[in-house]
């Protein structure tokens, strides 16, 4: 933001920091967020974070090598710089002191490149082409714009500002599964208590908008094979129509064995490659990337498999000094700790709308002559929610839930058809109870949140995120009116993401940390659903051997 960059009281700041003359200043802007005193601010403002870059000063350099030791706060309604904030730069041994650095506060950083024509060592050398083959064209087929068909499965594809990419209209050989699936809401809150750093929380699909920072993917290597694009629409400020191009790829990938047994009488093999139908999107939110990536599979599982990579945000810390509140990732640069907290909404239809959620335990049976005398047995509890709510995941219980339909009856189990989910046991929201940070986010709060299926409740945290003090009209409230959810229409929200205390090797670029949730058929069908998947043979795979290994054993 020139306004910023070129306001007199930044560029005397910046003068003062004896940087090299020909050094370039970069900001990136956040927003505000909000603290225990944000309720006397009613303007909205932008927080931003300045860096240098290196002194070759190549467009594509890492400007978080260099994070300068000042925030500039940026008032959007008056359109210019209101005050600096001072940022602090000390270790353990400083506690949250303030102007800890030396007179060329900077002057121990270095360079730290991940760009192909500027990092330093060179690529690999050993590595031989991987190319994938589809001789005859994908097996998919897309009508209507959005409405894809693939195996058994069909459903349509969206797309917008908010969210991003959303799934609608899911089916498994014409049998309804899902009405929508969608990323409702995700928050990354910063852990470094000294002010400003408090106030870096992100609300990365509510405050700027999954879609509106959505990569063009025909860019890169972002799918391989026969890839299919959807694009989509964005609008202005006036609100006039803007292409979106390339948004979202799908294309099918080997998912290795689907399922194989060996008859050990005969010695043989049954056998098949399993394949999934992978539609991705992928946003670049500043330093960040996700790659969203819903997985359909022939076996009728649904997989949302999310990656986070990128950069890490950086502030600078002082030479020789370590900080608690982040890790030292090059000279000169703390790399923050922080979560990424994710809601994952699951709007079920599982053979019609009228559904069920049943949380289901694994629970041993004491030992016992009546009932269990060796001491080996276990029971499946099974209880519904009968009112709207919330639960937690519980892998010692091997919890699951379970979205069924009471009205339809497996004829081998004798059970009601559904869905299972394993919410994911990922460390919920560490902020404290009574923090703005955690107010904002209660939707974190749980791992599993089940609510009644109401017109324009789509966010987990809220509307309106941008500076909030609470999560107004989210998820937690939806489930506090402890509405009626056996066998309604029903919505489930699970939360998954991770705890990131950074390592060295997550810079100058983050390799990817994959976490992935599963939705799988749990009585839905009368056996295994991919057992007419034709078998795989080399002569159909291309498979080749290449050198034949014997092994000895002495």
């Amino acid at each position: 933001m020139g306004k910023i960059l070129n306001d007199p009281q930044v560029l005397k700041a910046i003068k003062g920091l004896h940087l090299p003359d020909d050094a370039i200043v970069q900001t990136d802007t956040w927003m505000y967020g909000t603290d225990r005193d944000s309720d006397i601010e009613t303007h909205k403002f932008m927080q931003s974070l300045l860096y240098a870059r290196a002194p070759h000063n190549h467009p594509d350099s890492n400007q978080y090598a260099f994070p300068l030791p000042f925030s500039p706060v940026f008032d959007l309604f008056l359109g210019k710089v209101v005050r600096i904030d001072d940022l602090a730069t000390g270790g353990k041994e400083d506690g949250l002191a303030y102007h800890t650095a030396p007179e060329r506060p900077m002057e121990h950083c270095v360079e730290n490149e991940y760009h192909h024509d500027l990092h330093k060592t060179a690529p690999r050398s050993d590595l031989k082409p991987l190319r994938v083959l589809q001789p005859e064209g994908p097996s998919f087929k897309v009508s209507d714009g959005n409405c894809v068909e693939w195996q058994k499965w069909r459903f349509r594809v969206g797309f917008n500002f908010r969210e991003g990419m959303t799934i609608h209209d899911v089916r498994y050989a014409g049998r309804p599964l899902f009405y929508r699936l969608s990323v409702s809401e995700m928050t990354v809150p910063y852990g470094d208590p000294r002010s400003p750093f408090h106030r870096k929380q992100a609300f990365d699909i509510g405050d700027c908008g999954a879609g509106s920072v959505a990569n063009n993917l025909a860019l890169g290597c972002d799918c391989l094979g026969s890839i299919y694009y959807f694009s989509g629409h964005l609008n202005d400020e006036s609100g006039t129509p803007i292409p979106a191009p390339n948004v979202i790829c799908m294309h099918e990938q080997d998912a290795g064995i689907g399922w194989k047994h060996t008859n050990h009488r005969t010695g043989n093999a049954a056998i098949t490659r399993a394949r999934v139908l992978v539609l991705q999107s992928i946003i670049t939110v500043g330093n960040y990337e996700y790659i969203f990536a819903w997985h359909f599979m022939q076996n009728g599982n649904v997989e949302l498999e999310t990656r986070a990579t990128g950069i890490l945000s950086t502030h600078l810390i002082d030479a020789g000094k370590t900080s608690e509140w982040g890790n030292v990732v090059s000279p000169g640069v703390l790399a923050p700790n922080h979560q990424h907290l994710f809601s994952l909404r699951i709007d079920p239809m599982l053979d019609g709308p009228l559904n069920t959620v049943i949380q289901e335990e694994s629970i041993p049976v004491p030992q016992s002559e009546e009932e269990n005398p060796h001491g080996n047995a276990w029971r499946v509890v099974k209880t519904p929610f009968e009112t709207s709510g919330h639960a937690d995941a519980n892998p010692l219980a091997n919890r699951v839930f379970k979205m069924v339909n009471e009205n339809v009856t497996n004829p081998i189990s004798g059970n009601p058809v559904g869905y299972k989910l394993i919410p994911q046991p990922c460390q919920l929201i560490l902020a404290g109870n009574n923090s703005v940070v955690r107010r904002r986010a209660r939707f974190a709060e749980h791992h599993l949140w089940v609510t009644p299926y109401r017109d324009h409740e789509f966010w987990a945290g809220g509307k309106w995120t941008n500076q909030s003090l609470d999560e107004v009209d989210g998820v937690r409230d939806y489930a506090s009116r402890r509405d009626d959810v056996s066998n309604k229409d029903v919505v489930v929200w699970t939360t998954f993401g991770m705890t990131h205390n950074p390592r060295v090797e997550d810079f100058p670029v983050m390799p990817c940390e994959i976490s992935t949730l599963r939705l799988t058929p749990a009585d839905f069908f009368e056996g295994n659903p991919a057992l007419d998947v034709p078998r795989s043979v080399q002569e159909v795979n291309g498979s080749v051997l290449k050198v034949e290994i014997k092994l000895y054993t002495k």
